[in-house]
């Protein structure tokens, strides 16, 4: 018997061990539950050992995150990034220079943004009017301006944004956290999306797969305000389901699973499924309760923008029911983490479709823009603030992203193109320093002002990992021979803005 032969069957006995040991022990779904918390805690051998290479580097800063994800490309210029040259070339050819390719259309004549600036915070940054709220924040928040992509088709940029690459088939930056962390409760998913009440953005689940990691630390999808918030968790009403054919199922379950997973010990997804249905048990009463958002006092709801008497929504994109939604799925994010949920993702902006219920705003920047920012800066700013005064910032690391910016030229006469080749990306709490902005675009938006030295989605990663007390290049998992990670092979932190 060769080595390798020898490592397969010692960790073949080792595995059924721990697994009779597990059935003995706990029994059924329970000892599957005893399994998971072993495992959160080191407790186990075989545990500890494939823990040991991407256990903490160094003392975190951040024990949670939340990534917010503005689906369909949100304009840096028309946001966050200011820019006096559009101001003063208005309606002039805009002529950078050099040979522009673009998405869909040519280029336009220069483009100012149709709002207001206007200067915010001790760090005088300037916002539009149409996300002035965070202006209360932004001596809270670190912009980097000069983030820059691969490409301007937005399946593949919103890949390359959630999980690094620019293609399917790998694990989004949650699962990672959840995979090289593990949980922080026993009662809800480390690993939550509470996407755009419409319905998915481009790619869907892919975002928050697990891919090759073990199964179990995919996204669970939440949709707050909807009658059923969580697919599948309750039978349906009039179902014959009752407690005694529950416990009968589960009994029976049971006997199947012990039976299935004794023969196949190296494969993960019966364990991931297992796992699911038990943490599903659970959250049957702990979810409902983090999700009421009823007995929440009226300031909270008066600061989420959620004191309105609005029943009915227009048929137009609208800024009430922009604001409605996206501070609904904030204020659900912070009773998350306050619950012990480790990474939430909160998406605003479905796939593509018309009229434009996301931010891929070719038609008209104002029309689609504008109540769409105003409600992520209500809720995003609400959060902030929230955490803030809960001393919960201080080890919670928010990000806002985007797949890509938007050209400084118009499309038509009312919009703007895509532009992958600068845009911007924001940080707040978690060990980020406030007030500060690092990179640049040019004097248009157009391009990085320094060309040689971008940012990259992996140098975003890279920072969101070392502030959990990660090293990025040593959390990495051999997949099809090779020894990957969130951020391939690049990636460096983001020193400047770390506090």
């Amino acid at each position: 018997m060769n080595s390798s032969d020898s490592s397969k069957k010692k960790f073949s006995e080792h595995s059924i061990d721990r697994r009779n040991f597990l059935w003995q022990s706990g029994g059924g779904l329970g000892g599957i539950a005893l399994s998971g918390m072993l495992g959160r805690d080191g407790l186990l051998a075989e545990t500890n050992q494939a823990r040991q290479p991407i256990g903490l580097h160094h003392a975190p800063k951040a024990k949670r995150v939340i990534q917010l994800f503005m689906g369909g490309a949100a304009s840096h210029v028309d946001l966050f990034d200011y820019k006096p040259e559009l101001i003063k070339r208005h309606g002039e050819k805009w002529d950078p220079g050099e040979t522009i390719e673009l998405f869909q259309s040519s280029p336009g004549n220069t483009f100012k943004s149709p709002w207001n600036w206007s200067k915010y915070g001790q760090c005088d940054k300037p916002l539009t009017s149409i996300v002035s709220e965070l202006g209360e924040c932004v001596d809270d928040m670190a912009f980097v301006h000069n983030v820059v992509g691969k490409t301007g088709v937005h399946s593949q940029a919103t890949y390359l944004q959630a999980t690094g690459f620019q293609r399917p088939g790998f694990p989004g930056m949650g699962a990672w956290v959840s995979y090289g962390l593990g949980s922080l409760n026993d009662n809800l998913p480390t690993f939550i999306v509470l996407p755009d009440h419409r319905g998915y953005a481009s790619n869907g689940p892919k975002n928050w797969s697990s891919a090759f990691l073990p199964a179990s630390h995919q996204g669970t999808t939440l949709f707050p305000g909807r009658t059923n918030p969580i697919a599948d968790l309750y039978p349906p009403k009039e179902s014959f389901i009752n407690n005694k054919s529950e416990i009968a199922t589960q009994e029976l379950l049971s006997k199947f699973n012990r039976e299935h997973a004794a023969s196949r010990v190296a494969d993960s997804r019966l364990d991931a499924r297992i796992k699911s249905y038990e943490l599903a048990a659970r959250m049957q009463l702990s979810a409902p309760e983090a999700l009421d958002i009823s007995r929440e006092p009226a300031h909270v709801k008066r600061l989420y923008g959620l004191d309105h008497n609005v029943q009915n929504w227009p048929k137009e994109i609208n800024e009430i029911e922009e604001i409605d939604y996206f501070s609904r799925k904030c204020l659900v994010a912070r009773r998350l983490l306050e619950r012990g949920v480790r990474f939430i993702q909160i998406w605003s902006g479905n796939d593509n479709g018309f009229p434009r219920r996301n931010w891929d705003s070719h038609e008209d920047i104002k029309r689609d823009h504008g109540p769409l920012a105003r409600g992520m800066a209500r809720g995003s700013a609400a959060l902030i603030l929230d955490l803030k005064q809960r001393g919960m910032l201080e080890d919670t690391l928010i990000l806002w992203t985007t797949e890509f910016g938007r050209m400084p030229c118009a499309q038509g006469s009312k919009g703007r193109d895509h532009n992958p080749f600068v845009f911007t990306n924001w940080m707040a709490g978690g060990g980020i320093k406030g007030g500060t902005t690092h990179g640049e675009s040019d004097e248009w938006g157009f391009r990085p002002a320094d060309r040689n030295n971008p940012t990259t989605c992996h140098d975003i990663h890279a920072t969101i990992m070392h502030q959990l007390g990660i090293n990025h290049e040593q959390l990495t998992v051999r997949h099809d021979g090779i020894d990957r990670r969130l951020t391939d092979v690049h990636g460096s932190v983001i020193q400047p803005i770390l506090a």
